[in-house]
C-alpha cells in the first residue's frame, strides 16, 4: 500500500471488513477482487465478509466469558438482515435468532435454527405470528398486555385443534417460555429519534405497573413466564443510560418473584462507526463488561438469583461485514455541489431517507488517486431523498467506474423494497477460496409473481 495516499484513506479504509486488501490500486475482499464479482455478478452488489461476522461474535462471546460468572447467550437481529445462509451460520456459533414476525420465523426454519434457538419479538403480533411462534420458538417476548391475553386465546385454538378433549390441558407445559418487554422510561443516545425504543412516550414495551399486572396474569393462568427483556435504541454508543434500566428491571423481577434459572436481556443495539468521522468502533468488550457488572452488582444487593444473561448486538455483528458496489451513471455538476449518480440507492438502502444516515465511500479502482472535490452520491430513483451520500471528498470519478460503500451489512437489503420497480440486488458471503450466492437478485418474474 506504499503507494496509496494515507491522508485520506487509511482511517475510511479501517471502515471495511477485516479480510479487505489494497493490491495495486484495487479493492480485494477475502482474496477476490471486487471488481470482477462485479463485473460476474452485476451491480448494485452486496458483499458480506465471513471473516468479519465470526470476528465479531467472537469478541461478544470472549467478552461474556471473562465478565460474567453465569450462562450468557448472544441474540442475533433477524431484522438487521436475515437469510437462510445467514441463519444458518448463525448456528455455527450457537446463537439466537430473534425473529419478528411469521416471515423470519420461516426463514429461521428454512436456515435450520431450532425451536429452542427462535426468540420472537414483536409490537403488535398477529394471530399468525402468535400461531407460528407457538408452533416453532422457544420464546416470545410479550410487548403488552392485549397480546398476553391472546398468548392463551392462541393455546387454546392450538390445543383444541390438536387434542379436542384436552381443551385447556397441558397448556403451560407446551407453549413457549414468555418474557415480558419492559419499557424502562428511558432512551439511549442515538443518531435520530426514530431509532430510540425506551423513552417514556414509546410505543414498545410494558411500564412497570402494566409488568406487575402482567406477571399476576401469567400466575393466574400457569403461564411459563420466565424473563424480562427491555431495549432502549439502536446504535448507540454510550452504555451508561443501561444502568438505571437494568436496576429497574432487576427491582421488577425481585418483585414479581423471578428466581432459579431466569432470563434476562437489557436489550443490545450496540453502534458501528459508518464514516471516518465516528471512529474508533465503540469497545465491545467495555458493553459487555459494564452490562454484566450491572447484573452481577444488582443481583447481588437484591438477594437475586444471577440470571441468563442475553446480548442482542444487533448490527454490531453484522453491519462492518457487508460492503455495497454501485456502478456510477451520470455525472452532475449543479452550481458548488457535484451528484455522483449510481445504479443503487433508497431501493436497497433507505437508511439515509429515513435517518439521514452518514456513510464513506472509496472507489473499487484507482485507489492511489488524490482527492478531487467534495462529492454527493445519489440513486436513480424519482425522489430527492434518494440519496446515499452527501458532501464526502472524493478522487475524481468517471462515468462508469465502481464504488464501495462499506458498513452497509445491516439494515440495508432488510429494509429495501420494489419502489420505481428496483429489483433487489444479489447477495454474496465471500471467505478464501469460496464465494456462495445468499440472495439472487431479483428478476421482472419475481415483480410480476404476486400480480393475479
Amino acid at each position: 500500500m506504499a503507494n496509496i495516499n494515507p491522508f485520506w484513506m487509511t482511517n475510511r479504509l479501517s471502515l471495511f471488513p477485516e479480510s479487505t486488501r489494497v493490491r495495486g490500486d484495487s479493492f480485494f475482499l477475502a482474496g477476490h477482487s471486487l471488481a470482477s464479482l462485479a463485473d460476474a455478478h452485476g451491480t448494485p452488489l452486496y458483499l458480506y465478509d465471513r471473516a468479519t461476522l465470526d470476528l465479531a461474535v467472537a469478541e461478544y462471546q470472549s467478552a461474556l466469558r471473562t465478565y460474567y460468572p453465569g450462562e450468557s447467550h448472544i441474540t442475533y437481529a433477524g431484522k438487521a438482515f436475515l437469510c437462510k445462509a445467514i441463519a444458518a451460520w448463525t448456528q455455527l456459533h450457537n446463537l439466537t435468532v430473534d425473529c419478528t414476525g411469521e416471515g423470519e420465523i420461516g426463514i429461521a426454519i428454512a436456515g435450520g435454527v431450532p425451536r429452542e434457538k427462535i426468540l420472537v419479538h414483536g409490537v403488535n403480533k398477529s394471530a399468525a405470528d402468535l400461531k407460528s411462534a407457538f408452533e416453532h420458538a422457544g420464546t416470545i417476548v410479550v410487548d403488552n398486555l392485549t397480546e398476553l391475553k391472546n398468548v392463551v386465546t392462541t393455546s387454546v385454538v392450538i390445543k383444541l385443534a390438536t387434542d379436542p378433549a384436552g381443551a385447556l390441558r397441558g397448556v403451560a407445559t407446551t407453549m413457549p417460555n414468555l418474557w415480558l418487554r419492559l419499557l424502562p422510561g428511558v432512551a439511549v443516545t442515538t443518531h435520530h429519534s426514530h431509532t430510540q425504543t425506551g423513552q417514556h412516550d414509546s410505543k414498545f414495551g410494558m411500564t412497570r405497573d402494566e409488568i406487575i399486572e402482567a406477571a399476576k396474569f401469567c400466575k393466574e393462568n400457569n403461564l411459563p413466564l420466565n424473563g424480562i427483556h427491555f431495549h432502549q435504541g439502536s446504535n448507540f454508543r454510550d452504555p451508561e443510560p443501561l444502568i438505571p434500566a437494568i436496576d429497574l428491571a432487576l427491582d421488577i423481577a425481585k418483585e414479581i418473584g423471578l428466581s432459579g434459572e431466569w432470563h434476562f436481556c437489557p436489550g443490545g443495539g450496540w453502534g458501528v462507526a459508518y464514516h471516518e468521522d465516528e471512529l474508533p468502533n465503540p469497545s465491545i468488550e467495555n458493553y459487555a463488561r459494564g452490562i454484566a457488572e450491572a447484573v452481577i452488582e444488582g443481583c447481588k444487593s437484591r438477594g437475586l438469583d444471577l440470571p441468563v444473561l442475553h446480548l442482542e448486538p444487533g448490527r454490531s455483528l453484522v453491519a462492518r461485514a457487508g460492503v455495497a458496489i454501485y456502478r456510477v451513471g451520470a455525472i452532475k455538476q449543479r452550481g458548488d455541489k457535484t451528484w455522483i449518480l449510481t445504479d443503487g440507492g433508497m431501493a436497497d438502502n433507505p437508511r439515509f431517507a429515513l435517518y439521514g444516515a452518514k456513510y464513506s465511500c472509496l472507489p473499487v479502482e484507482g485507489l492511489d488517486r488524490e482527492i478531487s472535490a467534495k462529492v454527493s452520491i445519489a440513486g436513480p430513483y424519482c425522489e430527492s431523498g434518494d440519496i446515499l451520500i452527501e458532501d464526502l471528498p472524493m478522487p475524481e470519478l468517471k462515468e462508469g467506474e465502481l464504488i464501495a460503500i462499506p458498513v452497509s451489512g445491516a439494515y440495508h437489503l432488510s429494509m429495501s423494497s420494489n419502489y420505481n420497480g428496483a429489483r433487489r440486488p444479489e447477495a454474496l458471503m465471500v471467505e478464501e477460496g469460496k464465494v456462495d450466492v445468499m440472495l439472487r437478485r431479483e428478476t421482472l418474474d419475481d415483480l410480476l409473481r404476486r400480480d393475479p
